[in-house]
């Protein structure tokens, strides 16, 4: 057990014009399993790679613990290699026989790491690597998003795996994996960092008490705050009227004045203005106690939705469906059923490989009427679609974002300053739109898609993986989105929280 001290942390990039860490202290214990969490673009993955010693940075980290980090990394030309070549660089002179007893808690066989590392898929890549991280003896490590991705299945063997581990840093979004899996939370809020004991259902409760009261002692200050200038201010106006009245009078309207009186008049103006004193601060010391009450509230701007509306109330109807690539020897799948009528939210939920991505694919040729032969994809059965149907896309791949925003938003139609309003919405920082999209994190090229789709009138918004590096808090402005307009949708999403919320109906592929 050992401690990692972090001192008076202050980092930022060149360039930047803010910092992502100042003045931070903290401690963690090298024996807890804790879960990071943060908005996009606050400095998790940064941190990591601090602790790692990939930057200059002020202050000071102090500990004894070596580091390692997932995912590692593979270079396009080491693709070709097996796995039991690559973690000769992953990790030098790990046990091979300890890699296996890890695998085999995985449910892999050893014969996997003989295979070409670019024919695993991404639950298999993501075991290999887990399996070789954890090979090492006493190494904390930093584990960055492992179920992106992955299907429920696969998602569901990594929470169990990790529930039996500690010694780690976890960065996810997935709700579901972070209860099953940490005991600690450390937190990036607004303004401040925090160390909690608990998981993240435990913490949310606590923030949302947070909050409350700090909200609550807001509204308090401010409403002692206006009591005491009413009464300044008045008091403020008698002592100047008083004393104006010190000097000129009428002996005959006001006989039982003289002279004399000033001085009494005086007096009272001065014990007026005393006063006046007394309640300016008492207004500072409100003023002061209000102050920081609201640093780390997450104020989550309700997003809008434009949906339309269409004569038919079925939008889709699937009937005995099949779906075959024509260089497959199996079809994907076979004699599927389901329907989508206005106002449902249908989730599409299988492993991954089942062809959901390719029935949506056949959804939207479909819809724009192009053959699906042409798309070396061959269909059997019946899959119609409401003419005129307006469709809303978001798409898994990412890579295709480059170039400034307000360009994307010309090309594809879109209004320039409501794209920029929903991204403030959902916590972008103004300085990023001047960036470049391929300068973005995933999270906030999602974010992108995410804000186009919002913004783009249609009558069924078809969603795949969109919810892949978005952070907490904007996936239950999505959640509150959705339950709010109650849009059409068919969805591909492993959030198992987000799909209890708000699906309608799941179809199990």
């Amino acid at each position: 057990m050992a401690q990692i001290n972090v001192n008076n942390l202050t980092f930022y990039y060149e360039g930047s014009y803010d910092n992502i860490f100042e003045n931070v202290s903290f401690s963690i214990d090298t024996n807890w399993k804790l879960g990071f969490i943060g908005r996009n673009g606050k400095g998790k993955t940064t941190f990591l790679n601090l602790l790692l010693g990939r930057y200059e940075y002020k202050g000071s980290i102090s500990t004894s613990s070596v580091f390692d980090y997932f995912p590692y990394r593979v270079k396009k030309e080491e693709r070709q290699s097996t796995s039991a070549e690559l973690m000769e660089g992953w990790k030098p002179s790990v046990p091979l026989w300890r890699v296996i007893c890890e695998l085999d808690e995985l449910g892999l066989e050893a014969d996997i790491l003989y295979r070409p590392y670019n024919t695993l898929s991404f639950g298999e890549r993501t075991k290999v690597m887990l399996a070789v991280l954890f090979s090492g003896e006493n190494d904390f490590l930093l584990i960055d998003e492992p179920t992106n991705h992955l299907d429920r299945e696969a998602r569901d063997i990594i929470k169990d795996y990790l529930s039996k581990k500690k010694g780690f840093i976890l960065v996810s979004h997935d709700r579901d994996l972070l209860d099953a899996v940490i005991d600690h939370v450390l937190v990036l809020n607004r303004s401040s960092i925090e160390v909690q004991n608990g998981n993240f259902s435990s913490w949310w409760e606590n923030k949302e008490r947070a909050d409350s009261h700090a909200l609550a002692e807001n509204e308090k200050h401010l409403k002692e705050i206006g009591k005491l200038k009413e009464a300044a201010d008045r008091t403020s106006r008698w002592a100047n009227k008083s004393e104006n009245s010190k000097i000129g009078f009428d002996p005959i309207k006001e006989h039982d004045r003289s002279l004399s009186t000033r001085s009494y008049i005086g007096a009272k103006t001065k014990k007026m203005e005393s006063r006046v004193k007394s309640y300016e601060k008492r207004i500072d010391r409100e003023i002061s106690e209000k102050e920081g009450l609201l640093k780390d509230i997450e104020k989550s701007t309700d997003l809008k939705l434009m949906p339309l509306t269409h004569y038919n109330k079925r939008l889709v109807t699937v009937s005995d469906y099949s779906l075959k690539y024509f260089d497959a020897d199996e079809p994907l799948f076979e004699h599927m059923k389901f329907w989508i009528n206005q106002g449902e939210r249908v989730f599409l939920n299988g492993a991954n490989g089942c062809g959901k991505s390719s029935l949506i694919k056949a959804i939207l040729e479909k819809n724009i009427g192009n053959n699906l032969s042409e798309k070396n994809m061959e269909e059997c059965g019946n899959l119609e679609l409401a003419s005129k149907l307006v469709i809303s896309y978001i798409n898994q791949d990412t890579s295709y974002l480059r170039g400034k925003l307000r360009v994307y938003a010309e090309k594809n139609g879109l209004s320039y300053s409501l794209l920029l309003t929903l991204l403030r919405q959902l916590d972008f920082e103004r300085v990023q739109f001047e960036k470049n999209m391929e300068d973005f994190s995933e999270g906030q090229k999602k974010k992108v898609l995410i804000a186009a789709s919002l913004i783009t009138p249609a009558h069924l918004y078809i969603w795949d993986e969109p919810l892949n590096y978005i952070d907490v808090f904007s996936r239950i402005q999505i959640e509150n989105l959705i339950e709010r307009y109650k849009p059409t949708m068919l969805i591909v999403e492993h959030d198992v929280k987000f799909r209890e919320k708000i699906s309608t109906s799941v179809i199990e592929m």
